[in-house]
């Protein structure tokens, strides 16, 4: 079980760490190239970005938990048709950001109080980086997949292409052909292209791959077929719903597949709908988070900002084994493997017990040694200090949110997510605007450190009054 979980949590580390690179190259370049405003353009347009790609997030979390019950089940035609409706929804949210792509531009500048001299080159980024919004989406959905498939590796692989497709394409266009701006824009829009084809190609070998081994074991096509009515048929916020089961009758059978279709339409759009204002909530409380830091001066955000890559940090660690609970819940309760479902979240808490101690340990004995890595300015890294102990009770905290999405996620029990993130959005929220007064940023640290226990708290009472323990 403990290889299992590391098979799926390690690669999917690495795929973690690699995704902020995409955006350090981008600044690197533009540091060489130009001055504050080059700078500031590139920061803000990537920001941009990050959080239109953050809000749709669901695409991936959305298609993880539903391909692994599917292929708990060895479902191939339910697996296939959870990604078709993932990859049909992402191409067409990435067309609607293409074709409104100047009032999202006009919008975005205005929310995130864009400098007027950085507008320009804000613009340039923007109108060349938006048309990979189809490609970004399509990743997203394909990642589902693969983790749901049981497939780390592929992600991590593509991550890591991309990255080097981005630095010698934006280092070509800049530094040979001198476009600057649309130079760096280009290289991102490449890399991102780059990476559909890469997950296409690894999206047709994992399928062969996955049906050659299904049918070395013996799982028949056509019980697959039945399976995939029962898998994406059936309720997902319902863990107990009954299987769906095939007629002998052939007209009402294909009755029932049509109805099946239908079903299963609605049932996915239902689970990425609660993901989707689960997601909202937590950009609520991390932009609120930096916007309460902001109108407390430039140093108290700026301290912030170094705090919160710690958070940062443990949650890229996290967040791999996240996925493997997402992959390994959703396989066993797709097969109906209780004790293996039991024995999968038991070691979960022992992982996440075990980055608890971990990062606790790292933050507390060498948080100012990292701070100090992050930047030169003394007088930040002293201020920093005031609130780090609040940023080494980050895991304590934290860690459990993380374990049970996983898990909820695996299982499609979205609403529950929904539910845990709205009580806690409420609690940040009902706590820093009575604190602030009084606290100021300690305030604001307890309400953001209550707000991630209050995660993990809500969601597992809701897991040990359910009966997901028993699948």
């Amino acid at each position: 079980m403990n290889r299992e979980i590391l098979a799926i949590a390690v690669p999917a580390i690495i795929s973690n760490i690699t995704v902020p690179l995409l955006g350090l190259v981008d600044l690197t370049i533009v540091g060489h190239i130009g001055g504050a405003d080059y700078i500031s353009a590139i920061a803000t347009g990537s920001m941009i970005f990050n959080v239109i790609y953050w809000i749709f997030g669901f695409l991936r979390m959305g298609t993880s938990g539903m391909t692994a019950q599917a292929y708990g089940r060895r479902s191939a035609v339910a697996t296939t048709a959870v990604l078709s409706l993932s990859l049909r929804t992402a191409v067409a949210i990435g067309l609607f950001f293409v074709v409104m792509q100047v009032p999202v531009l006009r919008f975005m500048i205005w929310a995130m109080n864009t400098p007027a001299e950085s507008v320009t080159f804000v613009g340039q980024y923007f109108d060349i980086v938006v048309w990979g919004a189809p490609a970004m989406l399509t990743l997203y959905a394909a990642n589902g997949w693969f983790i749901g498939m049981q497939d780390s590796r592929l992600p991590m692989a593509i991550a890591i292409i991309q990255n080097v497709v981005n630095i010698v394409a934006s280092l070509l266009f800049v530094f040979v052909l001198h476009w600057k701006i649309e130079g760096i824009a280009a290289g991102t829009l490449i890399a991102q292209w780059s990476g559909v084809l890469m997950a296409a190609a690894g999206m047709v070998w994992l399928r062969r791959r996955t049906s050659a081994s299904w049918a070395a074991a013996g799982a028949s096509e056509s019980s697959a077929e039945t399976d995939a009515s029962a898998s994406l048929g059936q309720d997902c916020n319902q863990q107990n719903a009954a299987p769906a089961t095939q007629s002998n009758d052939a007209a009402t059978g294909n009755h029932a597949a049509a109805d099946a279709d239908r079903v299963s339409l609605r049932n996915f759009f239902a689970v990425n709908r609660d993901i989707f204002l689960r997601t909202l909530c937590l950009v609520a409380v991390n932009l609120y988070f930096v916007s309460a830091g902001g109108r407390q001066g430039s140093l108290i955000l700026a301290v912030n900002a170094l705090l919160m890559t710690l958070y940062t940090l443990f949650s890229y660690f996290m967040d791999g084994f996240a996925y493997a609970g997402e992959a390994l819940c959703g396989k066993y309760y797709g097969a109906g493997d209780s004790a293996s479902f039991r024995l999968l979240v038991r070691r979960l808490y022992v992982w996440g017990a075990a980055m608890t101690v971990v990062f606790t340990v790292l933050y507390a004995v060498g948080g100012q040694d990292f701070l100090g890595l992050l930047t030169s300015d003394t007088h930040v890294v002293r201020a920093a200090m005031r609130y780090l102990p609040w940023a080494v009770a980050i895991p304590v905290c934290g860690v459990m949110a993380f374990i049970y999405d996983g898990v909820f996620i695996g299982v499609t029990a979205t609403r529950g997510m929904l539910v845990s993130s709205a009580l806690a959005t409420a609690l940040f929220f009902v706590l820093y605007l009575s604190l602030s007064a009084t606290l100021a940023n300690d305030g604001l640290w307890i309400a953001f450190l209550a707000y991630l226990a209050c995660r993990g708290a809500v969601q597992g009472v809701i897991v040990h009054k359910s009966k997901f323990m028993s699948v």
